[in-house]
């Protein structure tokens, strides 16, 4: 396997990998992450549809990427996916993929069109004292002290990052700025998190830094991301022969260990509680998706509170079994065993009344029932007690939303303290106490609340405690290599396997990337894996976001006034000068 860039490797095909007609291919898992690789496994290796078997605990694919009606709670999303340009291997993926939606067309054409149609960006990013414009125009407010964490970090070496948390890098100026109230409510970024991982996303979205403040380089589907992304792509690996096995939860996997190689032997399941297992030879290929960001989550409804399930966790206590049995397959327990430091809760309002569209109208500027974008993003209450983050996306948000109805997501960060409103932590509300609490910092007359909250609209809470699991402070080795080192015919996928390249977790992206690399590896496929976006190497990337991060301020040269007067000459008659004065970091 090897990465690429440009059309050359593009647009080329790959030539069929020897033997692949004596090969199967069995996924533990029917997430992103599972579906993309065995799309891979059809399209680029040319195996037979027909030859692959997907396992999956639960009775639906899709894993993370959800978006349901269920009868008596309500729509149901527990959480949004924020897409861009770069997501070079997802992209690569759904050009592919038939759209269910529009005839002739790609998931990928299908995407592109609604969002040059209709490009993405916030008019509000911003809400404090009910409702009201934080007027932060757009500003990063980031002092000479936290633009030099800033650096410091990008300019850090990866070990020097590990096993750090972000506050542990970065002073209280830079946890003050806008730049992080804007960072962490976007990505959902604790302070006790991992500074690995921030420097990660610091160069994987580099390019982003101009649209922190207002997600003009975000770009999101039609509908939600089970009905936009997953049924298309369900429906293309059905219509190829996949077989998708149902309420099959994976107990554990053999492997034969050498000091040469490693091979898996036999999965063992548990079939609608049957015990069933199948044996595998070296033609045999099991990739296996580990961890799991929305395991045990627990639903509420509008009047009952979700639950934290602290219980067995199927998809981790797997990842453990697996584990034991080689140092080189991971430390689940680094991730998987914090739930205080792991668990937030998000909610899925949909809006009943006339009276809170007018609401979320005010704030966002949009009408909401355009069929357009209405919030561009997250719209976060900055003197939030429980740091509420809300947004309203294309709507309808489900094919089978009524016309007069409006889905709302939410989340927050801090879930363990009271709210402003409703005088209890987020964790032990309703749904109807959790619609109070986002009423009130939607501005709705607090006299209005109550009724408001009990008649117009229906809430469903969930709480997910592995949802930032990924963001864990980690060293090299606590997440297995993509395919092991001696690795014969498996391969572990997702967001806790680690790939060698500069890209990030907790995006559609990751998935498909890992996807893309463990099918690659395991049948020597002979096109390479796109490379992650080099704007972190870009020197017109770097100035342009070196102009943002200082909100517009000019470049200061040292020395006294004449000696900068000269400096500032020879510096201007050069293509360097040229550069400054386009990214407006020097006077013209």
């Amino acid at each position: 396997m090897f990465y690429s860039s440009g059309n050359y490797e593009a647009f080329a095909r790959p030539r069929k990998p020897a033997g692949v007609e004596e090969k199967t291919a069995w996924f533990v898992g029917s997430g992103l992450s599972a579906m993309a690789a065995a799309a891979f496994l059809i399209r680029d290796g040319q195996m037979s549809g027909g030859k692959i078997t997907i396992l999956e605990r639960l009775k639906l694919p899709g894993g993370a990427l959800d978006g349901i009606k269920e009868p008596e709670r309500g729509f149901v999303i527990r959480g949004g996916r924020e897409m861009e340009d770069h997501f070079e291997c997802l992209w690569d993926l759904f050009r592919s993929i038939p759209s269910i939606e529009v005839d002739g067309a790609s998931v990928l054409d299908e995407f592109y069109w609604l969002n040059k149609d209709d490009p993405n960006y916030s008019l509000q990013r911003v809400t404090e004292n009910q409702g009201q414009d934080a007027h932060t125009e757009g500003l990063l407010t980031l002092s000479d002290k936290a633009q030099k964490d800033l650096i410091r970090i990008f300019l850090a070496t990866r070990e020097e990052m590990e096993n750090k948390r972000i506050n542990e890098v970065f002073s209280e100026d830079f946890l003050k700025s806008n730049f992080w109230l804007f960072w962490r409510t976007m990505f959902a970024f604790e302070e006790w998190h991992s500074a690995l991982e921030m420097k990660l996303y610091l160069h994987r979205f580099i390019h982003h830094i101009g649209g922190l403040a207002d997600f003009s380089t975000l770009k999101f589907t039609k509908y939600n991301q089970y009905e936009s992304l997953v049924l298309p792509l369900h429906k293309w690996l059905t219509d190829q022969g996949v077989t998708f096995q149902y309420d099959t939860e994976v107990t554990d996997i053999d492997f034969h260990i050498t000091a040469e190689h490693k091979q898996a032997t036999r999965i063992h399941w548990v079939r609608e509680g049957a015990v069933g297992a199948v044996a595998l030879g070296p033609d045999d290929l099991v990739m296996v998706t580990i961890g799991s960001l929305t395991e045990n989550s627990d639903n509420g409804d509008h009047h009952t509170p979700a639950k934290l399930d602290e219980g067995p966790a199927p998809a981790w206590d797997l990842w453990r079994r697996i584990a034991a049995k080689d140092p080189s397959f991971g430390r689940p327990d680094v991730f998987g065993a914090h739930i205080p430091q792991t668990k937030w809760e998000s909610a899925t309002v949909t809006a009943l009344d006339a009276r809170i569209p007018a609401h979320i109208q005010r704030i966002c500027k949009r009408d909401p029932f355009s069929g357009k974008v209405v919030t561009g993003g997250i719209v976060t209450a900055k003197d939030s007690n429980w740091l509420m983050s809300w947004t309203v996306n294309r709507q309808p948000h489900f094919k089978q939303q009524p016309k007069d109805q409006i889905v709302v997501w939410l989340y927050s960060l801090f879930g363990e303290v009271p709210g402003d409103y409703v005088d209890k932590p987020m964790q032990y509300c309703t749904g109807e106490e959790i619609t109070q609490e986002w009423l009130y910092h939607l501005g709705v007359p607090v006299a209005d609340i109550p009724e408001l909250a009990a008649n117009g609209a229906k809430c469903v809470p969930v709480m997910m405690p592995y949802v930032t699991s990924f963001f864990m402070p980690r060293q090299a080795g606590d997440r297995p290599d993509i395919v092991p080192h001696g690795a014969l015919n498996f391969a572990f996928i997702g967001q806790f396997a680690e790939t060698p390249t500069r890209d990030c977790v907790f995006t559609t992206e990751y998935s498909v990337r890992t996807a893309m690399e463990a099918v690659y590896q395991l049948l020597a496929i002979e096109r390479g894996v796109p490379e992650v976006f080099n704007s972190t190497y870009d020197i017109r990337t770097l100035l342009a976001s070196t102009n943002r991060l200082r909100d517009g301020q000019q470049l200061g040269l040292p020395g006294p006034a004449l000696l900068r007067k000269h400096l500032l000459k020879k510096v201007s008659s050069t293509q360097i000068g040229e550069l400054l004065r386009e990214f407006h970091l020097i006077p013209d």
